[in-house]
C-alpha cells in the first residue's frame, strides 16, 4: 500500500492506496456520464491509483499534423488555440488518483487554473494545493473531458510501507 505525501510540507494528502498495473480503460459514452453533473465516470476506483505514462498539462504545443488532431492528452478532447491544435508536452507520470482519496486538497486561491463549464477542464495547470498551500495537484472533471485528479510527480512523493 502507498501513501502520497507532499513534498513541501510532508503531510499525507491520501490514505493508503493500491496500485493498478494500468490506467483503466473509462468509457466516454455520453450515456454513461452523471445525469445531472454531466461528469465522466472517475478514472481510477477509490482506494487505487495508477501512473499515467503520459504527458498531462501544460505546456501546450502544436500539433504537427493539423488535419487530423489527436486529443491535447490522453482521455481528454481535442483543443484548438489560436496557434492551431495542440497537444501536451506537460509531465510524464503523474499519479491518478480518485478526487474523493485526496478530499483535504481544496482549490487554489480564486480558483486559479480551474476554469470550465461545468468543472475544471484541467488543462490550464495545477489548480488544487494541500493545505500548507503547496500546488500539488490538477483536477480534470469538466461535463467535456475524464473526471480525475493528477499528483503532480515533483510536488508529491510515494511512501510505501
Amino acid at each position: 500500500m502507498t501513501v502520497f505525501l507532499c513534498s513541501r510540507c510532508g503531510t499525507a494528502i491520501t490514505p493508503e492506496l493500491a496500485e493498478l498495473a494500468a490506467v483503466p480503460d473509462v468509457s466516454d459514452d455520453e450515456r454513461d456520464r452523471d445525469k445531472e453533473a454531466r461528469q465522466a465516470p472517475y478514472t481510477v476506483p477509490r482506494g487505487h491509483y495508477a501512473i499515467d505514462p503520459e504527458p498531462w498539462g501544460p505546456p501546450y504545443v502544436v500539433q504537427d499534423n493539423q488535419e487530423d488532431p489527436k486529443p491535447a492528452q490522453s482521455r481528454g478532447p481535442v483543443v484548438c488555440r489560436e496557434e492551431g491544435f495542440v497537444i501536451s508536452a506537460g509531465s510524464l507520470h503523474t499519479v491518478l488518483v480518485h478526487p474523493d482519496d485526496a478530499a483535504s486538497l481544496q482549490p487554489l486561491p480564486s480558483r486559479e487554473n480551474s476554469s470550465g463549464c461545468c468543472g475544471p477542464t484541467g488543462d490550464k495547470g495545477i489548480n488544487r494545493a494541500c493545505p500548507c498551500g503547496a500546488p500539488v495537484a490538477t483536477l480534470a472533471a469538466d461535463c467535456f473531458g475524464p473526471f480525475e485528479l493528477h499528483l503532480d510527480p515533483v510536488r508529491t512523493y510515494a511512501f510505501s510501507q
